[in-house]
């Protein structure tokens, strides 16, 4: 294929991909999203085989179809509620692209160059791969707190603003001194001790980030995985990979300010691993508290009776699979005429928009699915509200604690309604390791068990 059809297919896949973020952006619109973004990879992926030389040929082949393999073997196995974890992952790859597409291009330039052009070059491959390897190794450790392998606890390190400081700084002066050199001996030494002190700040960086935060953290090595692209677009000269990586750069960063200012966090304070934050802890349940059982007939009956029910689901409700159930249940309380919606806060779950893709796949109408601040102030007028497995986004002591850590964090205040059902396992705490006030209201009543089973005899409950 000539260099012009090429370009061509490039522009293409670029204006698909622009299309999907803005299908993205709906939920009614986000299928059609999902085939422009899989049109334009698929073009995109053409465009670069069609590109490549005879000898190369088969090579790339090999690869796109042990990617292509790999790929759809994960795809099946995944569960939903471990999609957080594999978008994780799946940033680390862009991150150690980034640093061995650096590596490479400095060792064995795809073209020589001489001057400013050089020196341009050099920076390209500096900043790649300091961008990639803190996306990879802070990726490898969210994916660990997500799945439950690491604390999910910020690591408060003393001085450790100091030591990320300390970090960047030998990571300007080992910039300064592979520009300056000629020998590719000291050029690679000197790239190979700033890859592995970006690694340690990649580490520290996200460690130092609390549980509660993780939802901002995916969204923001999103970002850093863009521009991780970006660099190497640059690097090798393509176009598209350059667009590309900005687009995803760039949205991911857009999102992970407005997921910060929805749970009243410091976008600068996240991204920095916790700069310019003070610990602080929650004070625990006071132990003459006691939470109200309640049973599967008593929620019925309340059902039953309600004229407002509203639905907080949270990552329990993924756990236990339960969004089908629920969607029987929303069916049954509007066929009796209850007005029933959905109260989403902005970080449920583990993932942005984690809840909304769970009730869409389990069929529930898009215009009962309401955000936070949509919904938040309809509770005072509530019956019902169903909270299944959410906790931190329904904390009072966001609103009434001042000393805990996640005071001024917008919630969905749930505890206003007449009466709230909350369906979990057991009295544990949220991601987030704060106890949760909202257990003990008066008006609060626990349904102990797991969320599908609970929800499959509310289902029974309410038919009979």
């Amino acid at each position: 294929m000539s260099t012009g059809l090429v370009s061509v297919a490039y522009v293409v896949a670029s204006i698909l991909f622009i299309l999907s973020l803005g299908g993205l952006s709906h939920q009614e619109s986000a299928r059609r999203g999902n085939l422009y973004g899989i049109a334009g990879i698929f073009i995109a992926l053409l465009a670069t085989i069609a590109s490549v030389s005879d000898s190369g040929l088969v090579a790339i082949i090999i690869a796109v179809l042990v990617g292509t393999g790999i790929g759809i073997a994960i795809a099946n196995r995944v569960e939903m509620t471990q999609m957080p974890q594999l978008v994780a992952l799946l940033h680390s790859f862009v991150g150690m692209a980034a640093v061995l597409v650096g590596f490479s291009g400095y060792i064995e330039p795809l073209a020589p160059t001489t001057g400013t052009e050089h020196t341009i070059k050099l920076v390209e491959v500096f900043v790649g791969i300091f961008i990639g390897a803190i996306t990879f190794t802070g990726s490898l450790v969210a994916c660990g707190k997500l799945d439950g392998r690491i604390d999910s606890q910020a690591l408060t390190l003393p001085g450790r603003h100091l030591m990320n400081l300390a970090a960047l700084a030998v990571s300007v002066l080992l910039g300064y001194w592979f520009l300056s050199t000629d020998s590719m001996a000291l050029g690679l030494l000197a790239l190979i001790i700033m890859t592995l002190i970006a690694s340690v700040l990649g580490i520290h960086l996200i460690m130092a980030i609390g549980g509660a935060d993780m939802p901002v953290v995916v969204s923001m090595l999103n970002s850093y995985s863009g521009w991780a692209a970006a660099s190497i677009g640059f690097m090798l000269g393509n176009d598209l990979l350059i667009v590309t990586g900005a687009l995803v750069g760039s949205s991911g960063a857009i999102l992970s300010y407005i997921m910060c200012k929805a749970m009243n966090r410091s976008f600068i304070s996240v991204i920095l691993g916790g700069f310019g934050q003070t610990s602080s802890s929650s004070a625990a349940a006071d132990p003459g508290q006691t939470a109200i059982e309640t049973s599967i007939d008593e929620v019925c009956e309340e059902l039953h009776n309600a004229d407002s029910v509203i639905i907080v689901p949270g990552y329990g409700m993924a756990v236990a699979q339960a969004q089908s159930g629920v969607s029987d249940i929303t069916k049954l309380l509007r066929e009796r005429g209850v007005n029933v919606r959905f109260g989403i806060h902005p970080v449920a779950g583990r993932l942005p928009g984690h809840m909304n893709v769970l009730l869409a796949e389990a069929h529930v109408p898009y215009d009962i699915v309401l955000e936070m601040d949509e919904i938040n102030a309809d509770f005072p007028e509530t019956d019902v509200v169903l909270v299944i497995g959410a906790n931190d986004t329904v904390n009072p002591a966001a609103a009434e604690d001042p000393g805990s850590p996640i005071a001024g964090m917008p919630v969905l205040e749930v505890w206003k309604a007449r009466q709230v059902v909350i369906l979990k396992r057991g009295m544990a705490t949220g991601y987030s390791g704060v106890e949760n006030p909202l257990f003990f209201k008066d008006n609060a009543r626990m349904l102990f068990g797991d969320a599908k089973d609970s929800i499959d005899k509310l289902v029974s409950g309410l038919r009979g």
